[in-house]
């Protein structure tokens, strides 16, 4: 199936916006982007030719941190499947056995341009499971899927410490999350040890080898320490930021900080420590060698509903991103309701987001920090066609979405509500 969108406004996060121009969809991807008319040649070779009218063609919305389809709205302790409080190490987790695919949410999310989510557990335990990037459509969670394990939720502060603290187990203070923290990884360091030893000892030809028991829980940390997958780190105020790129660097860990509410406060700290993870071989498990790979901050429409939360500042966006991180921003759904993730990008650039920035936000750099760079987040030939068309610019609060594609199908029309 070929389909051409004409006369539209296209924020190509890839370079400058096309005042008026066209794009081209073959199949599951974009097959061509030009400015002005469509070529009478490209014309005559597609199957469906769709007049934009000057509306505006961006990339497919993309959350990096939000808990859609595990905090069910309007079902209450019923539809919560997000936190799993039983013991402060879960890493085993998947969001996907969590996921209430008819979760209303993900329809509104779709409703807003939003395709696709990393959405997980929340930050009751220190290590709580794996996140999963997902479309916003579909049917079941396996089709919906993008990537099941995108992502291991490691969070510090008030919540974990508050959880279990306050059912007296560790770990009640923030020495202790530290601890439990470094224990997980440590146990896997080891194991991965016995396991590389017993593989070495097997390839020499030794049959009386001494394989460790099997450990689901430090099976799931594996990857992290190889490198294979990165750490979402929830943290608030800047010492908990400062312990987060602290334990990263002592494991070798790639990683993101997630919320980073006080980022803005040692801003200089996190700048010299992204630009050093750029090094080759950085974040694949060697001591000192962690690699921050961005920043998801938010939410940003939010109060200041604790302690850790009484220096948030809108600003923060604008503040870490002039100083050169990649910033994506979050809804933190149900937090913020999804639907309004466009709206707290527009916020950021109110408040000193280049408004380049504030969109890459929520395509391109989401997209590199869910680990889809490569395929999403920019219309680029050869790009996965997962796209959004608005009736006007998105940070207009009156914008609405007109039309939804993931994978080149048309799957929202507003007129169809």
């Amino acid at each position: 199936m070929r389909t051409a969108i004409v006369h539209t406004h296209l924020l190509t996060q890839a370079g400058p916006p096309i005042q008026m121009g066209y794009l081209m969809i073959e199949d599951d991807r974009i097959a061509a982007v030009g400015s002005g008319e469509l070529p009478p040649d490209l014309a005559q070779a597609q199957d469906q030719i769709l007049d934009a009218q000057g509306a505006y063609l961006m990339p497919g919305l993309i959350d990096a941190h939000c808990h859609v389809g595990l905090f069910n709205d309007g079902l209450g302790k019923e539809g919560e499947d997000g936190n799993e409080e039983t013991d402060p190490v879960t890493p085993h987790l998947l969001a996907t056995d969590g996921i209430y695919s008819e979760d209303r949410c993900f329809a509104e999310a779709l409703a807003a341009g939003v395709t696709a989510v990393l959405t997980g557990p929340g930050s009751a335990n220190v290590l709580s499971g794996q996140f999963a990037l997902l479309h916003t459509q579909g049917q079941r969670v396996e089709t919906m899927t993008i990537q099941g394990q995108a992502a291991l939720k490691a969070a510090l502060g008030e919540n974990p410490k508050t959880v279990h603290g306050g059912k007296d187990r560790s770990p009640a203070t923030r020495m202790g999350t530290a601890a439990v923290l470094r224990e997980a990884l440590q146990k896997t360091g080891r194991y991965r040890d016995k396991i590389e030893k017993a593989r070495v000892a097997e390839s020499a030809g030794k049959t009386d080898v001494d394989q460790p028991d099997l450990d689901v829980r430090l099976e799931s940390l594996l990857p992290v320490l190889r490198g294979e997958r990165p750490v979402k780190f929830h943290a608030h105020r800047a010492d908990d930021i400062l312990t987060a790129v602290r334990i990263a660097n002592e494991f070798g860990l790639r990683y993101t900080l997630d919320h980073c509410t006080e980022g803005y406060r040692i801003v200089d700290i996190l700048a010299e420590e992204y630009r050093q993870g750029l090094a080759e071989g950085r974040g694949q498990g060697q001591p000192g060698q962690g690699r921050l790979e961005g920043i998801i901050v938010g939410p940003i429409l939010s109060d200041r509903s604790k302690p850790e939360l009484t220096r948030a500042d809108v600003s923060n966006a604008s503040i870490l991103a002039k100083a050169g991180l990649p910033v994506a921003i979050m809804t933190d759904h149900p937090v913020i309701p999804i639907q309004y993730l466009a709206v707290n990008a527009a916020i950021a650039c109110q408040a000193g987001l280049p408004e380049d920035l504030a969109l890459a936000a929520i395509t391109s750099v989401a997209a590199q920090l869910a680990g889809i760079g490569s395929s999403h987040g920019t219309l680029e030939t050869g790009k996965q066609a997962d796209l959004a068309l608005f009736s006007a610019h998105p940070f207009d609060y009156r914008s609405q979405a007109l039309l939804v594609w993931i994978k080149g199908q048309m799957v929202y029309r507003k007129e169809d509500r």
